[in-house]
């Protein structure tokens, strides 16, 4: 055999070899906002678990800023090597309209693996409110426009546009209240600063359990564990409305099909396994597993649902 040839099978060897060795070190998994926040419990939840299947460590990096898109925007620009790879929420589908420019394209740039979870949201109001239920509460509204107010986690948030998307679908005239996390906001409403809040069950739930907020309806398809005595909105009688925080992994556009895919495996049995789901539904977060593509498609109709909200509520956060 000639020695150029000999040297071409060595090489060719050795890179098949390296790629079916995946991983041979640590993966980064980047948590697009600050830590304590859903993002950053989950995903230190997700990183322990994903370190024993793969038998590397799985180390997470917050990375916060510009309502996720800093996080984002790294992971993007990261190698396509199956060692970078971020935990996404639905700021990723809203900024592509609320913001004039930002520096990704959250279809192309990545590669999407997972949805993992989803976090039902839950219309909170005064405990002291002179209303016993969401209808109650659409009837009052509308008799006052512009009286009554709602908080946000800030501008372009998911709980800021689930209340201007409450007004689109209402015809309510709630007055937005951006605060620094929607946690603030909601102690407003504790103080009866407040009069309506769009927040995750695991937030709430304890709040409403000992009688201190009033909860109206719950925004998801089906009820919570968390809640059970909570309607959801359509049983409340409001339909088309569901804003439902859900999260999922990417990784950068480019990364090989076979990283993908064993991404994808150990996702889906992590996000199954007993001990875990568990331990997220007593919080009122729901594990929840898809295809790479089914993944993409939900992406897509994300893009397009918040578009229109953001479009037709006239928001933008630059």
């Amino acid at each position: 055999m000639r020695p150029a040839l000999a040297l071409l099978l060595v090489l060719s060897f050795n890179l098949v070899e390296g790629q079916e060795a995946w991983p041979s070190r640590s993966v980064r998994f980047i948590l697009p906002f600050p830590p304590g926040g859903g993002t950053d419990i989950l995903g230190r939840l997700i990183a322990e678990r994903l370190s024993a299947g793969l038998g590397q460590p799985v180390v997470t990096e917050n990375r916060g800023g510009a309502g996720g898109n800093v996080g984002a925007e790294a992971a993007a620009r990261s190698a396509p090597d199956g060692y970078t790879i971020v935990l996404v929420a639905p700021s990723l589908a809203i900024s592509p309209t609320l913001y004039s420019k930002i520096n990704y394209d959250p279809v192309k740039d990545f590669a999407p693996v997972s949805l993992v979870a989803t976090v039902p949201n839950v219309m909170i109001t005064q405990a002291s409110a002179p209303v016993q239920n969401l209808q109650e509460f659409i009837a009052f509204a509308k008799g006052k426009p512009g009286a009554l107010n709602f908080g946000s986690g800030g501008a372009g948030t998911s709980n800021h546009l689930a209340g201007e998307l409450f007004n689109i679908v209402t015809g309510a005239k709630l007055v937005h209240i951006p605060y620094k996390g929607v946690n603030l906001a909601m102690q407003d409403v504790l103080a009866g600063n407040v009069h309506l809040v769009f927040i995750g069950i695991p937030a709430a739930a304890p709040h409403i359990k000992a009688g201190k907020l009033r909860a109206l309806a719950l925004v998801a398809p089906q009820r919570s564990a968390a809640l059970p005595e909570v309607p959801t909105v359509a049983e409340a009688g409001l339909r088309d409305f569901e804003v439902t925080t859900w999260y999922g992994v990417l990784a950068p556009a480019g990364t090989p099909k076979n990283v993908v895919t064993r991404l994808n495996a150990e996702l889906v049995k992590i996000m199954h396994s007993p001990e875990l789901k568990e331990k997220l539904t007593a919080t009122g977060t729901e594990p929840l597993t898809s295809t790479p593509e089914e993944f993409a498609d939900y992406i897509q109709r994300e893009i397009a649902k918040w578009g229109d909200v953001v479009r037709k509520a006239g928001v933008k956060a630059d």
